[in-house]
């Protein structure tokens, strides 16, 4: 399993006593799901190492396969060549020979391709062993990443079908049941900035990100998504980011070891902020106290404070 005990029973499934309840319980479903979402993105990571490496064992196996078929040639004209037969071959020279310099320098023939044979069936012997263990080695990559595909697979199916429940839930609040949910969850929504009124350097790599970030507001929130035209939190970051010729890792774990960690205070515009034990949300600072972001199911693509519950700490990706 690349992500395994990932799923729980749905939390909004339960009958709630009152519309607090059911609020509390939709708040905890997306505070759920955005955790699996984060978990999601790292099987994903897991199952394109396996690939990869799948497909390296694969070319390494071809490689070896290709280095002993070069030989063929060589091996079929050993065969049909006589030489092997060492000993016949020295009588046919003590019998053939005009004189004793003339034998010895057949036996001195003889013995160079004799040694130059054996070199070869030497040789010949490490590439079978070579390939062999390295159509193993492809083989077994294979296998493995396949199983973490399906499970993968499984998992992506299972995750679905609960945010399907997710968005049936949300749709039977009221829309200021929603707004307090998504409130709760992503923060307050507000006017986005312009870009020119940020304290960024115009055309630095910070500021191109900035920028691309804030042109997705509105966009819909999708699970897994990398934009275009939807985007999850990590999803939203390494585009804004790619924008700027700078690449980030898919998930928002593994966007929380990259650049260097700075304080709550040390806050630049371009930083990335990170939410959650283990970490399961990253968005994009862009000055004053505030953040775009890709938050949870039902919010789209919006701008909101820094300043929410689960704040863990901040990366700064360039300068």
């Amino acid at each position: 399993m690349i992500a395994g005990g990932l799923l729980s029973p749905t939390a909004a499934s339960a009958e709630p006593g009152t519309a607090a309840e059911a609020m509390e319980q939709m708040r905890q479903a997306a505070q759920d799901l955005t955790a699996v979402d984060a978990q999601i993105d790292e099987a994903e990571v897991i199952v394109a190492g396996h690939q990869e490496a799948a497909r390296v064992a694969a070319a390494a196996a071809a490689d070896a396969r290709r280095a002993l078929d070069d030989y063929e040639p060589e091996l079929r004209a050993i065969a049909q060549s006589g030489y092997l037969a060492k000993n016949q071959s020295r009588m046919a020279a003590f019998l053939s020979s005009d004189s004793a310099t003339d034998l010895v320098q057949r036996m001195a023939t003889l013995d160079v391709i004799a040694d130059h044979t054996n070199a070869v069936i030497a040789e010949v012997s490490l590439l079978k062993d070579a390939a062999a263990a390295a159509e193993a080695e492809a083989a077994s990559a294979a296998t493995t990443a396949e199983a973490a595909l399906a499970d993968l697979q499984v998992q992506q199916a299972e995750v679905q079908e609960r945010v399907g429940q997710y968005e049936s839930d949300f749709g039977r609040l009221s829309a200021q049941e929603q707004t307090a949910v998504t409130t709760s969850i992503a923060g307050p929504t507000l006017p986005a900035p312009d870009v020119a009124a940020l304290p960024v350097v115009p055309g630095s790599a910070s500021a191109t990100a900035i920028e691309t970030a804030l042109a997705q507001v509105g966009d819909p929130y999708v699970w897994g998504a990398s934009g275009p035209d939807g985007f999850d939190c990590s999803g939203l970051t390494s585009y804004a980011y790619a924008a700027a010729g700078v690449s980030l890792p898919r998930a928002s774990r593994s966007q929380a070891t990259m650049g260097r960690e700075v304080s709550r205070a040390e806050l630049q515009p371009g930083d990335l902020v990170f939410f959650y034990d283990p970490i399961s949300h990253v968005g994009l600072y862009i000055g004053d106290g505030q953040m775009v972001h890709a938050r949870t199911f039902g919010q789209p693509v919006a701008v909101t404070t820094v300043d929410q519950a689960g704040y863990r700490f901040a990366r700064r990706i360039v300068g």
